[in-house]
């Protein structure tokens, strides 16, 4: 009899030490994930394919990148939010959020964004109905002088001459929200031309032809504008922020690595597929 007490006392023990030993992990735990850090991103909800609203969710090339790179940031817990481009711009200038994405750099327009590590690489393209390129037009912006050219608002794209020329009524500019809304147009012959990614362009001309909207022809590329650099822009002002130095060092460490290891460009391709 005494063996068996000592027997159950002994299993007792043990069930105890385990059963503390799992409280303990538990805490542990738990104190972890409390001390996370809680950040708000905010994407673009309308530029397709790269990050844009999909029933009622942020989707896109660069939200699935971001993804990934703040998942390997165990410190941070980071929500992604999507937002009109031109009310983030607004935001991120009046100091009420954190970071945007994905701004190109702009540094004397935007001079209350960060710009560093960029994310991905964009090559700008114009493309135009096929009558108005039946006369090449290979030099941007001058060889499109007299015509009018649809953009996305608040992308800043076409460069400086092109807004000189802008500004002199030599070119008229035309711009909307969204790249479907901006090839709608252009279809409908209400804009000559229409300037942005050329990824982003193809992406919704495919969509439209599939839709029966497009005849998949009547629309052709004209030049090159250049190529852009997308990022995470990060507030300049950075007094609401009080993490913002670390996030930054731990964000390009983690977007640095995954380029280096192929990582970036398996997302890229296995997202367009």
């Amino acid at each position: 009899m005494r063996l068996v007490l000592f027997r159950n006392r002994k299993n007792e023990s043990v069930r105890v030490t385990i059963k503390w030993s799992f409280i303990m992990l538990l805490l542990v735990f738990c104190s972890n994930a409390y001390s996370q850090i809680n950040v708000i991103v905010y994407g673009d909800d309308s530029y397709p394919p790269y990050s844009y609203t999909e029933n009622g969710k942020i989707s896109g090339v660069y939200t699935e990148i971001l993804k990934r790179v703040f998942a390997k940031m165990p410190e941070y817990n980071v929500e992604i939010h999507s937002i009109p481009w031109k009310r983030g711009l607004a935001k991120i200038e009046n100091g009420e959020i954190f970071a945007l994405y994905p701004p190109y750099k702009r540094s004397k327009q935007r001079p209350f964004m960060e710009y560093d590590g960029p994310i991905l690489n964009e090559k700008l393209v114009v493309v135009c109905l096929k009558p108005v390129l039946e006369t090449p037009r290979p030099n941007w912006p001058l060889d499109y002088i007299g015509l009018k050219i649809g953009g996305n608002s608040g992308f800043s794209s076409g460069g400086d001459q092109f807004y000189d020329l802008v500004e002199k009524n030599q070119i008229e500019l035309d711009e909307v929200k969204g790249t479907e809304s901006n090839i709608l147009k252009l279809i409908s012959g209400r804009i000559d031309c229409y300037m942005n990614d050329a990824i982003s362009i193809q992406w919704e001309l495919n969509k439209l032809q599939l839709s029966g909207q497009y005849d998949g022809e009547s629309i052709v590329q004209g030049a090159v504008i250049s190529s852009e650099h997308g990022y995470l822009g990060i507030a300049s002002d950075g007094r609401e922020f009080s993490f913002k130095e670390d996030f930054k060092q731990q964000y390009l460490g983690v977007l640095k690595a995954m380029k280096k290891s192929g990582e970036i460009e398996k997302i890229i391709s296995k997202f367009l597929k």
